[in-house]
């Protein structure tokens, strides 16, 4: 069974490998309700060094449809279960369902990542209180399951500083995560990269990240195979790779604490690099 996290900030780079078991996932990877490609995809990446698995049954890509309570329980909580009789790993489950995270929570699942920071789902915080979680708050300010893109970017949200209105809006959802009950020590930040903001967007929150550390909480930040990271070479998402390695390993120089990646093994060489530069 999964052990309890135990997180030391600032230390190194800790890396969260994703598992998507969905059908459409943007970037190539879905696994379907498939437990035993699930369990052979967590094996690789396991041995490749991932500290955290994170196991995904709703795509969050631009005008994906809602995956209906039923499916989304049955494609995540036998994964879930499966992954934490196996692995010693923390399971981390992206969701924004209340009732998906119980039953994860219930199968073995440490963490929550919820891509709207718990204000999807009323229940939710309750949820992560009562279970005692780690929760990951993201920055997200595209309406659900809205299309709104531009040349295969999300419009612009007319922010007058996209950095300020990314900590303040955090900050809101860290002081509503705690009023529920939710323990600060538990709580992690995601500044939503491609979420709600441009290509141009993107990158401003990459260059002044160091700001996010003005909430005190850990950062986590989710570069991988996104569309930001192909634009300035026209790249397909199978072609991704090393510009979402540029993108992570800034990011960790900005003081980032969690990756989350698809390719665990080229991310943890090239965080473990970067940890040796920036944390000496």
């Amino acid at each position: 069974m999964p052990t309890a996290p135990d997180f030391r900030w600032g230390a190194r780079t800790y890396v969260m490998g994703i598992l998507n078991v969905t059908p459409d996932s943007f970037s190539g990877d879905a696994l379907g309700a498939d437990v035993e490609a699930a369990l052979r995809q967590a094996e690789t990446m396991a041995e490749a060094g991932a500290d955290i698995l994170d196991v995904g049954g709703e795509s969050t890509r631009p005008g994906a449809s809602e995956v209906p309570l039923e499916e989304e329980l049955r494609r995540v909580v036998p994964v879930v279960g499966a992954l934490a009789e196996r692995f010693e790993l923390p399971i981390s489950v992206d969701t924004t369902k209340a009732e998906v995270a119980r039953r994860a929570l219930g199968a073995g699942a440490r963490m929550v990542n919820d891509v709207w920071a718990m204000r999807r789902d009323p229940a939710m915080p309750g949820v992560v209180a009562e279970a005692g979680a780690w929760v990951v708050l993201m920055h997200n300010r595209q309406a659900p399951g809205a299309v709104d893109e531009v040349g295969g970017h999300y419009a612009e949200v007319p922010y007058a500083d996209v950095v300020a209105a990314v900590v303040g809006w955090l900050a809101e959802a860290v002081r509503l995560a705690e009023a529920a009950g939710v323990e600060r020590r538990r709580i992690i930040v995601d500044p939503g990269l491609g979420f709600g903001k441009t290509y141009s967007q993107s990158l401003e929150v990459i260059r002044r990240l160091p700001e996010l550390q003005s909430l005190g909480l850990p950062i986590l930040v989710g570069a991988s195979r996104k569309s930001f990271t192909g634009r300035a070479l026209r790249l397909a998402v199978d072609q991704r790779l090393e510009t979402s390695l540029a993108a992570m390993v800034l990011c960790i120089a900005g003081g980032a604490d969690i990756v989350r990646v698809h390719d665990v093994g080229p991310s943890v060489r090239a965080a473990r690099m970067a940890d040796e530069i920036v944390r000496g």
